[in-house]
């Protein structure tokens, strides 16, 4: 009864005029952004952090998370009309998507893509906001050696599960982890990695890093590529709507991509493209019209569609209960909680029900709004398709550099910004992935305060990190996932050897 009455409050909240216009403001940049290839939610949060800097911290957060559903919703409208998925998690959609666009059904292929988002979406919040309570009241019991082991478990999954390689994935991630070792010494009042630089005191903007590894890096890397291959476009030929037919074969896939999409996305390894395959695969072997698969079946595109935003609400669950990213868009929305001064986790519950259950109660609302948005314009969405990239890009630097002026006036933040997006650059030309930079940097300094303190309690006794039950248990868990891609690799190796 809490929560109807928590969400009840949280649905005041969300339905104040500026609110809705935040939430509106959300979803409309979210699918043009998912719409235009490369550019993901996770680059639109991270330029629009240093704008929003002074804005309400609750209405800037309805509006990152209008963003990233938004994002889900738009990445299927190009992985349908030119086979180029704008999320990763839409590439199960292409698979089938083009396929039914070059034959003529993109209408039908876009509409179950959209309602299946709705219906995904609106299951797995009603999900989020009944297991976050139950999460939050198991969390409150952690003492800092669980907190410590958590963080543990979210450096090694983030890591680990982000790019092909495990090495990598931890590469990135110490960069992070050392990044965020700069600045003043909470306990000591000792400069760490300053070098002499008065604005270093304060150590790394999250968001000068953010903006500078996802947009500037972005427009580097894509200037870097002189040779593109041409994308041919696929008109949306005849009806928008679905035939009666088309209803029967998507519905049972909506439900089962919703059960595939939130339990995988709330996991700490979880992540959309996961939860897509296995659903495309699912939907493979149950369907009625296995002739159809490869050539254009509806059930390929509702299912991973519905897994896809299924995902996206499941991921929210770790974020506002645990304060762990589990995608890249959550890690910047962890950097816009940061900017405000606000650590998602169970003591923000208690201490900001209003801003947690608004966010949450928003969800329903954006969920609405992007159905609205979605159908009706579609040929908008496919019109953003025809920006050349010299211009977006051009004007995607622009807007990177103003907004970290404008949060943060200094030469020094601008060399830097400068200075991550040739790091960004780089990553991405030797396949390192970005977010764990993003995550060792916010959750590095929250994983250091956390042990000392466990220490300190122990009187530096590190056993003191195996005495706790979930911690001994975390620490068990993010050690299998350290060796489990090592471990795999080695028995592929074996096995090829052995063949």
């Amino acid at each position: 009864m809490d929560t109807f009455a928590a969400l009840a409050h949280g649905m005041a909240v969300a339905v104040q005029p500026m609110n809705l216009l935040y939430a509106l403001i959300g979803v409309f940049l979210g699918t043009a952004v998912g719409v235009l290839p490369g550019i993901g939610p996770a680059l639109t949060v991270a330029l629009l952090l240093p704008v929003t800097y002074k804005l309400d911290p609750g209405g800037s957060l309805i509006m990152f998370a209008g963003i990233y559903y938004g994002g889900m919703y738009g990445g299927s409208t190009t992985a349908i009309l030119i086979n180029t998925p704008g999320e990763s998690a839409s590439m199960a959609t292409a698979l089938e998507g083009n396929k039914m666009a070059k034959a003529g059904r993109g209408g039908p292929a876009l509409a179950t893509s959209a309602i299946g988002s709705f219906v995904a979406g609106t299951i797995a919040t009603i999900g989020l906001a009944f297991l976050a309570p139950w999460l939050v009241d198991f969390a409150v019991r952690f003492g800092p050696e669980d907190y410590f082991a958590l963080m543990c478990v979210a450096f090694v999954t983030v890591s680990a599960t982000f790019g092909d390689s495990p090495i990598r994935g931890l590469t990135s991630l110490f960069i992070g982890l050392t990044l965020g070792l700069v600045g003043i010494d909470k306990l000591t009042g000792q400069a760490r990695l300053a070098f002499g630089v008065p604005e270093l005191l304060d150590g790394v903007e999250v968001t000068t890093l953010a903006v500078g590894l996802f947009a500037v890096g972005e427009a580097l890397y894509v200037a870097s590529r002189r040779h593109h291959s041409e994308e041919k476009l696929e008109p949306v030929r005849g009806s928008l709507w679905m035939t009666k037919e088309d209803w029967k074969r998507s519905w049972k896939p909506w439900l089962r991509g919703t059960m595939f999409g939130f339990p995988i996305g709330a996991l700490p390894a979880g992540g959309a493209e996961i939860p897509t395959f296995l659903s495309y695969s699912t939907e493979k072997r149950l369907t009625k019209h296995p002739e159809e698969f490869g050539k254009g079946a509806i059930e390929g595109v509702a299912g991973p569609e519905a897994a896809n935003n299924a995902s996206a609400a499941g991921t929210l669950v770790p974020l506002l209960t645990l304060g762990l990213p589990t995608s890249a868009t959550a890690a910047m929305m962890l950097a816009g909680f940061q900017q405000y001064g606000l650590n998602p986790g169970p003591l923000l519950f208690a201490e900001r029900p209003d801003l947690v259950w608004g966010l949450i109660a928003s969800l329903f609302i954006a969920n609405m709004m992007l159905l609205v948005l979605n159908l009706p314009l579609v040929g908008l969405w496919v019109r953003l398709l025809a920006i050349p990239q010299p211009w977006l890009y051009a004007g995607i630097l622009v807007f990177a550099t103003m907004g970290t002026i404008a949060a943060k006036p200094s030469v020094v933040e601008l060399s830097m910004l400068a200075g991550f997006g040739v790091l960004g650059f780089l990553m991405r030309r030797f396949d390192f992935p970005i977010a764990p930079v993003v995550v060792g940097l916010i959750l590095g300094p929250i994983a250091e305060s956390q042990l000392r303190r466990a220490l300190a309690i122990s009187l530096g006794d590190p056993m003191t990190l195996l005495q706790s039950p979930i911690s001994a248990t975390l620490l068990g868990i993010a050690l299998i996932a350290l060796l489990a891609p090592f471990v795999l690799k080695g028995l592929g190796r074996f096995k090829a050897n052995e063949d």
